[in-house]
């Protein structure tokens, strides 16, 4: 199966951005598990998530519809700041982004929701959670209309 953005039939691609290896390899094979084979693209940091999405190094911008799926904790700049530089930017302000963390701490929270992130998801069992975070992605992309 491949989720399609509802007001077309462009395939939905997913950035990933993580640090760590075992939690991005939990993702991938969550999706994976469910069958849904759209294209995923890792990124380990919020600077190489943000040169993928505006074709640094490459003549166009990456176009919607994209997801993306942030951790908060990670080197060089961390998820608040990444989603902080996508809102500043006039072509990716949009972007549909929700925050993985192992934080439960209010301020990061807040932080995240000032940032208009569609969600803000604690992951403590890996495998469990990031099943339950893809069947939440499956429907959501069911219901909701996309900018384009």
């Amino acid at each position: 199966m491949t989720l399609y953005a509802r007001s077309g039939t462009t395939d939905i691609k997913i950035l990933l951005v993580e640090d760590d290896d075992g939690d991005a390899k939990a993702v991938i094979r969550a999706f994976s598990k469910a069958n849904i084979g759209n294209p995923i693209i890792r990124a380990q940091d919020g600077v190489e998530a943000l040169a993928y999405l505006t074709g640094e190094g490459r003549s166009a911008l990456a176009r919607p519809p994209i997801l993306l799926l942030v951790d908060l904790n990670m080197p060089r700049m961390n998820g608040i700041e990444f989603v902080r530089a996508l809102r500043a930017h006039p072509d990716l302000r949009r972007t549909v982004v929700f925050l993985l963390t192992t934080s439960k701490r209010e301020e990061d929270m807040a932080a995240a929701y000032d940032l208009n992130v569609a969600g803000y998801i604690v992951k403590q069992n890996a495998g469990v959670d990031f099943l339950n975070l893809v069947g939440m992605i499956d429907s959501f992309w069911k219901i909701v209309e996309l900018p384009t």
